[in-house]
């Protein structure tokens, strides 16, 4: 690509003459000359100019374009070639009309112009009140024939009082006045062991209570994790536990990314498991029955005062009245099958249930009576012998 009949440092040499760009810029939103009266081919098809394509078209989307309509065609923009060096490509300011920074001065000019209408309307007016009062102190005094100056003004006692070099009004001993004493304490010097709570001076956080041995309810500070616990927190917890398993399914949810969405979903999923839950709670009462239980009143109630009256001797004996009849089981009892006294379970020995008639293991056995138990023994000592 070198010839070498020719010279080479063409592109080393200094230009002939310097484009100047600081005046000429893209003249932006202006049109050339009057609009066409007819669609011409290759036009933008929304508005007409020929200057863009449809795709670039920013004017509003026409319901019929102006290439079928021939209706309101628009002016062509101006397009410019605007040439720059190197250097003005590289610009940041290039283009930068100075004028538009002149507004904002223009701007911050007015609202301090306002502040300070208003703020000598406020001066003028306290100045009013300070002399209306000022004149009904003087008008009391010259009634009452008040001969003490000092007691008319409380704050000319107090200002007497201040501790020398040392300038205090009395705008300024009122607030001093409604500061309250801070006695705050950092939460790592609560316990200076170093084997106690971690605290994460990032974050500023203790997690744990610092002084377990103490009751939490009696001190000042038991830790941050009962913030965790408070307010809405656990709520919190459940839509982003939520949130975690709906997207491990497959579903786009996001608490971050869109928290309000995730909130309604949330919402929803809990209606509709309600929903389901009575759905199915219905289903089983149809099918199963017991639906009359479930009216039950409530445990406060069953021991309640009533209407019954029983009158009861030293010996536990009713004397008047009907005794509580006693709820019976849904299982049969006083059942006592091959000759047996007692029910299976009434007897326990060595971590085995039996019949306590005649103390035997085997259940549906049948009863031996005293001498099953005098065997029983018999047996025992001569283990025991052994």
């Amino acid at each position: 690509y070198i010839n070498d009949g020719h010279t080479s440092l063409k592109h080393q040499r200094a230009p002939k003459g310097e484009i100047d760009y600081t005046d000429e810029w893209y003249q932006r939103g202006q049109r050339a000359g009057p609009a066409a009266t007819k669609y011409r081919k290759g036009a933008c098809e929304n508005c007409g100019a020929a200057t863009h394509k449809t795709k670039d078209c920013v004017e509003r989307p026409r319901k019929k374009g102006a290439r079928w309509s021939g209706k309101d065609i628009k002016e062509d923009e101006t397009v410019q070639n605007v040439e720059m060096t190197f250097d003005a490509k590289r610009d940041r300011w290039n283009g930068y009309d100075t004028t538009e920074h002149k507004k904002i001065y223009e701007e911050y000019e007015k609202v301090e112009e306002a502040r300070r209408k208003l703020k000598e309307s406020e001066l003028d007016k306290q100045d009013a009140q300070a002399a209306a009062m000022a004149s009904k102190m003087e008008s009391n005094a010259n009634e009452f024939g008040d001969t003490d100056d000092d007691d008319d003004d409380e704050e000319k006692y107090a200002d007497k009082s201040d501790m020398p070099g040392q300038k205090v009004n009395a705008k300024t001993r009122t607030t001093i006045r409604n500061l309250r004493i801070r006695e705050d304490r950092a939460k790592y010097l609560y316990n200076l062991d170093p084997n106690s709570a971690h605290y994460d001076p990032k974050t500023r956080s203790m997690r744990e209570n610092p002084l377990k041995e103490h009751d939490p309810n009696s001190l000042v500070y038991a830790g941050d994790n009962f913030q965790r616990y408070s307010g809405s927190t656990t709520d919190m917890a459940k839509v982003q536990l939520f949130a975690w398993q709906a997207a491990d399914k497959g579903s786009d949810v996001h608490l971050q990314a869109n928290p309000t969405q995730t909130e309604i979903l949330h919402k929803q999923f809990k209606e509709k498991k309600a929903q389901q839950q009575d759905t199915n709670k219905d289903s089983i009462l149809s099918k199963y029955g017991g639906e009359e239980y479930l009216d039950a009143p409530a445990r406060e109630l069953l021991l309640a005062q009533s209407e019954n009256y029983v009158e009861y001797s030293r010996a536990g004996r009713v004397l008047k009245g009907q005794e509580l009849a006693k709820a019976k089981s849904k299982y049969q009892e006083d059942v006592y099958i091959n000759n047996h006294t007692s029910v299976w379970g009434s007897f326990w020995d060595d971590g085995k249930w039996g019949y306590k008639c005649c103390r035997s293991f085997m259940k549906m056995s049948y009863c031996t009576g005293k001498a099953g138990i005098e065997a029983q023994e018999a047996s025992a000592g001569i283990l025991n012998i052994d």
